[in-house]
């Protein structure tokens, strides 16, 4: 009998399985940490996710990249961020989206289509290339990361400009996720302002998440109402950029449409029809505010600082002056509806 008869032979299935532990186990940590780091200190304005992300951002930018934990980053920041949008939707009823109104919806819809043609503007007057304008202009105008990548499959362009528009817009989702919530407070907004401002502004789901879940549960609710708005036009963008953008080669990229909107859409339609017991309600919620904090632990592990200055101060540029703009006119229309 050979040693390979006596080894057992690890399948590709169970090397699946093992190789995102480590990441996984690191991204769950700093998760932990945050939490603790919230209940032992009462830190004001930043929530766990906040705190993770921030964790997430000085190790990467500390120690560099993490090979052995890249597999369990991107779980955490893709599938498992995914399930936690999707888990969402139980906390949301569609006789809250009636209370919103034709107003909020047609509101958020010209806020993108601005904030997306303004992009393409100030891109051709800093002289970023177009490609990497319009990434940045998906990803600032609807749903950062998401957004960026459905572009991408939609007019495939160079990988470095894809990993630069993803840090551009995590970086800059992450400024105002931390600062919006200390401006409404300036402004005196209630948590429905606080809500609305940061859903129709903030770049990624899981960052409106961490801006108003420390504030309330109204504003967590508004936030999550008005970005889901924005991601539900995502599809209409791609398809416009597809069909009159010029010239493109075939892509098998993502769907224009991300299949976990339709994830927390039937959540939500769940929670409708059906009054769910507190028992299931309140673990729900537990696992869904661990899985977006470990999500944002992840997008920090991800935030390459350097990267950004390496494409120099144009491109950073855009990004800052594509994030004003949006929230200006976010709270435009805050005050308007």
């Amino acid at each position: 009998m050979t040693a390979q008869n006596i080894i057992p032979q690890t399948t590709p299935l169970a090397k699946q399985i093992v190789a995102p532990l480590p990441g996984l186990a690191l991204v769950a940590a700093l998760a932990a940490g945050a939490i603790w780091a919230k209940g032992q200190f009462s830190i004001p304005l930043l929530g766990p996710m906040v705190i993770a992300m921030g964790l997430g951002v000085v190790l990467r930018n500390v120690f560099g990249a993490l090979p052995w934990a890249a597999q369990g980053i991107f779980q955490a920041q893709r599938p498992l961020m995914r399930l936690g949008i999707v888990l969402l939707g139980l906390q949301l009823s569609l006789s809250q989206i009636i209370e919103a109104g034709a107003p909020l919806f047609l509101g958020i819809a010209a806020l993108l289509a601005a904030s997306y043609s303004s992009t393409q503007l100030f891109g051709r007057w800093l002289g970023v290339a177009p490609e990497l304008t319009r990434l940045i202009g998906a990803g600032t105008a609807v749903c950062g990361a998401s957004a960026v990548m459905a572009v991408q499959g939609a007019r495939p362009g160079s990988h470095n400009d894809l990993a630069y528009a993803i840090a551009c817009v995590t970086l800059f989702g992450t400024l105002s996720m931390i600062g919006l919530p200390v401006l409404a407070l300036a402004l005196g907004l209630d948590g429905q302002g606080l809500g609305l401002w940061a859903g129709a502004a903030i770049h990624e789901v899981a960052q409106v998440v961490g801006a108003t879940e420390s504030h309330s549960v109204e504003a967590a609710e508004w936030g999550m109402m008005a970005k889901l708005t924005r991601v539900l036009l995502l599809a209409p963008l791609v398809l416009v950029l597809t069909r009159f953008g010029g010239p493109s080669e075939a892509s098998d990229g993502p769907s224009p449409l991300p299949l976990f909107v339709l994830g927390f859409a039937a959540m939500m339609g769940l929670n409708s029809a059906v009054a769910l017991p507190a028992e299931v309600l309140q673990p729900a919620a537990t696992l869904t505010s661990f899985l977006l904090t470990m999500a944002l632990a992840a997008m920090g592990l991800n935030t390459d600082l350097a990267a950004l200055k390496r494409k120099g101060l144009r491109p950073l540029a855009l990004g800052a002056i594509a994030t004003l703009f949006v929230t200006a006119g976010a709270l435009a229309l805050l005050l308007l509806i």
